[in-house]
């Protein structure tokens, strides 16, 4: 059975947060907890909370044990951008991208 956690808008780019969640994709979940933990920055923080969060779904509503489950699916999507600009020399203006994107956790107990 798979069970889904997404955790949406966090405000850094998809391609950072790749890096993040390549590391756990195909671990157990409890290992890839464990890996994250011991992971520097934001974005490790970040994706430990969702797969908390799938955890957390597949005790609560398939009671599914967390020992049997395993990361099936970690992916990073590209969200909204906001669209700022920086004034530059004669008048003109330079576009400032902020990026944000959405994680996606499955996990599955086979």
């Amino acid at each position: 059975m798979e069970v889904q956690a997404i955790t949406k808008n966090i405000n850094t780019s998809a391609q950072k947060m790749r890096e993040v969640v390549r590391q756990i994709q195909g671990l157990p979940a409890l290992q890839a907890a464990a890996t994250l933990s011991f992971m520097p920055g934001k974005r490790a923080t970040v994706v430990a909370k969702t797969l908390k969060s799938a955890i957390a779904n597949a005790e609560n509503n398939n009671s599914l044990k967390p020992e049997s489950l395993s990361v099936k699916i970690a992916t990073a999507g590209t969200a909204s951008t906001y669209k700022r600009f920086q004034p530059k020399a004669r008048g003109s203006a330079g576009p400032i991208l902020k990026r944000h994107c959405h994680v996606k956790i499955v996990l599955t107990d086979e």
